[in-house]
């Protein structure tokens, strides 16, 4: 049954087409993929969709088939016309040009409507889990809640955390009670914006398999962005293809899903670098804090590592593994419980443990990092996030010719870089956005980058874009390249060396492919996308 329908859809910002005439209609209880890169214009239909400021179509209508109870004004998927609702009236079918129709109908819709972000956690972040998600229950007695949000974390294998407080949570673990928290609302219609984009493969499968349990197999209907094509294939009934606005292809996942990929570059074949001598050494490093539910907690254990000048070394391993505590003590965020780092600064190796500008300040204007939790100034434009925001003074054109070859060696060509650079962050897509803050750290040219996840929400073309451009980084401005991933596909087309980490310790040095080798079958499947 025809629920939504999308007609001649355009939407404009500051003259620029980002949607254009797209007519689209979506079934009851169906699962529409939207597959495409980064600025494809995807994020912008999902938040056209939801109703969201700002993103009333420019032209074209959003037509919405459903039940409404003229009583209450509930409103319910077209199949309960003729239905009773709680209040005992009968639903009523109503077309509604979505927006276009009066205030109270357009919220009514926006009620029955839930959305999941790629990283916005929106949790209660000093209540527990359960509570997140209990307060997203609604018409239903206290014990009911509670049973229902226990049945809804347990879907989301989130039980082992039930008592847990929401900001002592990792990345993955937040957006699982998100999930829990959305499906909650019952809604109508789900909305999912590359819910596992910034996800490390397993934790990535979890979202997956709650969403095909909680949302595709209960007969709710659902529109789920994504430039990975397995999402496509493993949720979708039926999918569309982005590109620049427009729809290039739509139909069947499977043949969607390969017209896509068939347009995807290879990287450049990775040639051999002479790295110089070492440059950062880790001698026993450790960080234990403690908790009150899990006792002393090893985050890093007694590590041991040596990184050469010039090296692009990647520290792969699942959510969890300590490798983002580990880049943190690197860079001087965290004090380690004990061990050494030293870091070579010309010829001086400087103990990165000593605080103050003989110690550890005197290199951190030489170290750049980029977060897996990374954030853009969003007052200022591309241009100045590049420049003014991180205290890069330069004269006006010379800022301007270096942001654009930033931008270039993280993915935008040429033609598109000189129009994102008055841009604003809200402005940019995800992907957009990952890419500037990426571009962010490059341009002030660091003796050495930490790299925390840095594709997590590129589209394949992209992460090929980015490999190239690291590489080309360190060829032309000796830049030494720390990789934290648990993307081993990446890792073994950009990386020279890597580590394997597993519960805080350092398991195995060596060449990537070597490092692949030592993971068990299981392991290969969720860091491989070709396992």
């Amino acid at each position: 049954m025809s629920f939504i329908r999308l007609e001649n859809v355009t939407k404009t910002f500051d003259g620029v087409e980002i949607l254009k005439n797209l007519n689209i209609t979506i079934e009851e209880g169906s699962v529409l993929g939207i597959l495409g890169r980064s600025g494809s214009g995807k994020s912008v239909l999902i938040n056209m969709l939801r109703g969201m400021k700002d993103y009333r179509p420019t032209k074209g209508r959003i037509i919405y088939n459903v039940a409404v109870c003229p009583q209450c004004l509930r409103v319910e998927p077209p199949s309960m016309v003729g239905n009773l609702c709680q209040c005992g009236v009968t639903f009523e079918a109503h077309e509604i040009d979505f927006w276009n129709t009066d205030r109270k109908h357009f919220a009514a819709i926006k009620r029955r409507i839930s959305i999941m972000l790629q990283r916005t956690f929106a949790l209660y972040e000093d209540d527990t889990v359960i509570d997140n998600v209990i307060k997203s229950i609604t018409g239903r007695d206290e014990e009911e809640s509670t049973y229902m949000a226990i049945d809804l974390l347990d879907m989301a294998q989130m039980t082992h955390r039930i008592t847990h407080i929401a900001r002592d949570l990792s990345g993955g673990e937040k957006q699982r009670v998100v999930l829990a928290r959305q499906i909650a609302k019952e809604p109508m219609l789900f909305l999912a914006d590359e819910p596992t984009g910034t996800l490390d493969p397993q934790t990535a499968e979890l979202i997956h398999q709650a969403l095909i349990e909680g949302v595709k197999e209960k007969g709710t209907t659902m529109v789920i962005t994504s430039h990975w094509p397995e999402v496509m294939r493993q949720l979708s009934d039926h999918v569309i293809w982005l590109e620049k606005g427009e729809i290039v292809e739509e139909g069947n996942p499977e043949t969607v899903v390969q017209s896509f990929l068939d347009q995807v570059p290879l990287p450049e074949k990775k040639t051999e670098f002479k790295t110089g001598g070492p440059i950062i050494k880790m001698e026993g490093v450790k960080k234990h804090y403690y908790s009150i539910d899990r006792g002393v907690v090893k985050a890093v254990d007694g590590i041991d590592l040596v990184i050469d000048e010039g090296e692009i070394f990647g520290v792969v391993g699942l959510s969890g593994a300590g490798k983002t505590t580990l880049s943190r003590i690197l860079y001087g965020l965290t004090d380690p419980s004990g061990g050494q780092i030293m870091v070579k600064l010309g010829d001086n190796w400087i103990d990165m443990t000593e605080k103050g500008i003989f110690g550890r300040g005197r290199v951190k204007p030489y170290l750049g990092i980029l977060h897996q939790e990374y954030s853009l100034y969003p007052h200022r434009n591309v241009l100045g996030n590049l420049t003014e925001a991180i205290s890069l003074e330069l004269p006006a054109e010379f800022a301007k010719m270096k942001a654009l070859y930033v931008l270039n060696a993280v993915g935008f060509d040429e033609e598109y870089a000189e129009k994102i650079i008055t841009k604003y962050p809200d402005e940019l897509s995800g992907g957009e956005r990952h890419r500037v803050a990426l571009a962010q750290v490059l341009i002030k040219e660091p003796n050495i980058v930490i790299l925390d996840e840095p594709t997590g929400t590129m589209d394949p073309m992209t992460r090929v874009q980015v490999t190239d451009s690291i590489r080309k980084a360190r060829d032309e401005l000796k830049q030494t390249f720390v990789i934290i991933s648990h993307d081993m596909d990446f890792v073994l087309d950009v990386c020279d060396r890597a580590a394997l980490m597993r519960g805080g310790k350092i398991l195995k040095t060596g060449l990537p492919a070597d490092i692949v080798e030592d993971l068990t079958p299981s392991e290969k499947k969720k860091m491989l996308k070709e396992e």
